[in-house]
């Protein structure tokens, strides 16, 4: 595996495969899951939503309010609809068991991709095997 700025490429024996994974954090949970947890120190992080991404991605964003997308991931995602391959979403279960990372199911609906994950806060050893699984194979 080697990485490159704003994406990981996976080698395997018989293809090279690029997947970036960009991210939006609001209290910083999704920041720590993504670059500490993951290790996918290159991630892009969405600051404005006018950011732009050439290929394929995955999304880590958290979940706003009652179950919303955040406002700045669905302008990112306006501009940038064509390279979602997947979510995963974040979200507190303590705080909004109802709305438990809702944004994931919603991003889905209207822009495609796949929902690879619902994490609480930053997950736990399980969900971030699982979400490593999940990016490599899609």
């Amino acid at each position: 595996m080697v990485r490159y700025r704003h994406q990981l490429v996976i080698t395997n024996k018989k293809e090279k495969y690029k997947m970036k994974i960009v991210f939006a954090t609001r209290m910083g949970n999704t920041d720590e899951l993504v670059r500490q947890k993951l290790g996918y120190t290159d991630a892009m992080l969405i600051v404005d939503g006018s950011e732009k991404v050439d290929g394929d991605y995955v999304l880590f964003t958290y979940t706003d309010g009652y179950g919303e997308v955040p406002g700045v991931v669905e302008s990112f995602l306006e501009n940038n609809k064509a390279g979602l391959k997947g979510v995963v979403a974040t979200g507190s279960m303590v705080r909004h068991a109802d709305t438990f990372a809702a944004a994931g199911d919603k991003i889905v609906k209207d822009f495609g991709g796949v929902l690879i994950a619902k994490v609480d806060v930053q997950g736990t050893e399980e969900d971030h095997a699982k979400i490593k699984s999940a990016i490599v194979a899609l």
